[in-house]
């Protein structure tokens, strides 16, 4: 590797890496000796498992407290007082909903990991109540509600930062700014994958066999979606139903279709076709299990310039785990090794038969100094952990957070596209004008 590569890494490492401030550094900051309270909005097993350890890990220095817990739900409200003071050392008030916890006035921020559908009201709940937030995706599972939640933050001047957590890799970042160096050259094709092999994925069945409706403020829960009688396994396996969730496209295609947008600058796809089912696990759901989304990139004014990625995920076998592959016509980028190749490249012979150079990449690794592991199981890992200092980093200083709404907004238009192309067998497409999705030339609502 030459001295300009290896600059290049040195810069893009950098780059990818949270900016980290020291306890010193705060102290030029107006308002850094303030000490920042949290408050939890949705006390779930991803908080407890995610959200907890880093904030642990970071809030003396950070000077941030946990100081309060808002859930529907009467166990886990009191679950989450209990663990939160063990965990944290710190007094944790506990409320019945967010209205009384923002009519308390006793709160900064909020760390938010309720229902898929619920993100984007309680982030309007959140920045509409003077609260910075940290916030699970997918942002939003309808165009309404993406749209709605990108004017309350824009208008706001709040801090929001997506639980992208790739946005905070510095394997990520060095891609990026690969990428766009012009020397890996025109994406010309993406692979993405993500598979398990877990019977008891988004399941809950001894808690939905103990869980009554005098127990929960059901509601609202459903917030904006249709009524319908109690469903404890709706509440608690929301990820299983649509309107509750799409699924696969939200709770794990977000995180990967999110780089497309960061690495290409594009904010969308121009049309996605989808299909799959629920071949596997005959169980009540009505998301499919095993799914594969085909999207269309590129320029709206330009049809013939753009590229293809490939989405394919399933519950009954997880062989190939999670894989992000980039490919220009020199090589591929592959964000599971970490490694740039010549792979698949135009070698010297098949150049010369049509009077052509080769074009073959040079073979280097992204990020030397971090290797980020990324697998099926997201939870509490050096990525994460990156991603909520970043948070909190930002909350202090003001700054643009790594992943900022727009990130959200771009990764839910993808995911509500691809939830319509599966439910509706068309071909849909982006009407950049209006913002709002078409399958068959109408509106897709649910």
């Amino acid at each position: 590797m030459d001295s300009t590569r290896r600059e290049f890494i040195k810069k893009s490492v950098m780059a990818g890496v949270a900016s980290s401030f020291s306890a010193s550094s705060y102290a030029k900051i107006i308002g850094s000796n303030d000490r920042v309270r949290v408050a939890c909005v949705g006390f779930s097993d991803r908080h407890r498992s995610s959200h907890v350890p880093p904030f642990k890990e970071l809030q003396k220095e950070m000077n941030f407290e946990m100081v309060g817990v808002s859930d529907i739900w009467n166990k886990r409200r009191e679950d989450g007082k209990a663990y939160l003071e063990k965990e944290l050392g710190s007094k944790v008030t506990a409320y019945r909903n967010n209205d009384e916890l923002y009519a308390s006035k006793s709160v900064d921020a909020v760390m938010m990991s309720t229902a898929d559908f619920q993100h984007a009201t309680h982030t309007i709940e959140a920045v509409q109540a003077g609260c910075d937030i940290y916030a699970e995706k997918p942002l939003a599972e309808t165009m309404a509600d993406n749209r709605a939640v990108l004017k309350a933050v824009k208008e706001s001047g709040k801090i929001v930062q997506i639980g992208s957590q790739r946005r905070s890799g510095p394997n990520y970042h060095a891609a990026e700014n690969y990428i766009k160096s012009g020397d890996f050259g025109n994406i010309v094709m993406v692979e993405l994958m993500w598979n398990v092999n877990q019977p008891g994925r988004w399941r809950r069945p001894e808690l939905v066999k103990n869980l009554k409706e005098s127990d929960v403020d059901w509601k609202r829960y459903l917030i904006n979606r249709p009524y319908e009688p109690f469903d404890a396994r709706k509440y608690l396996e929301y990820r299983l139903f649509w309107p509750y969730s799409s699924g696969i496209p939200g709770q794990w295609m977000s995180h990967q279709i999110d780089t497309v947008h960061w690495f290409s600058g594009l904010p969308h796809p121009r049309s996605v076709v989808a299909n799959g089912g629920i071949y596997q696990w005959q169980d009540g759901r009505t998301n499919a299990d095993t799914l594969t989304v085909v999207f269309d990139y590129g320029p709206l004014d330009d049809p013939k310039n753009g590229f293809q990625v490939q989405f394919t995920s399933r519950f009954s076998n997880a062989a190939g785990d999670t894989k992000e592959l980039y490919y220009s016509n020199g090589g591929m980028i592959n964000l599971d090794t970490n490694e740039v190749s010549d792979t698949g490249g135009l070698h010297e012979r098949e150049a010369a038969a049509m009077g052509l150079k080769p074009n073959l990449l040079k073979g280097f690794k992204l990020s030397d100094a971090t290797k980020i592991e990324t697998n099926a199981n997201t939870g509490y890992d050096a990525l994460t952990t990156a991603h909520i200092r970043n948070w909190m980093e930002c909350v202090r200083s003001r700054k643009t957070p790594n992943a900022p709404i727009e990130a959200g907004y771009q990764h839910s238009i993808a995911t509500i596209m691809s939830n319509a192309a599966y439910r509706t067998g068309l071909k849909v497409t982006f009407d950049e004008k209006n913002q709002e999705i078409l399958a068959g030339g109408k509106p897709f609502l649910y």
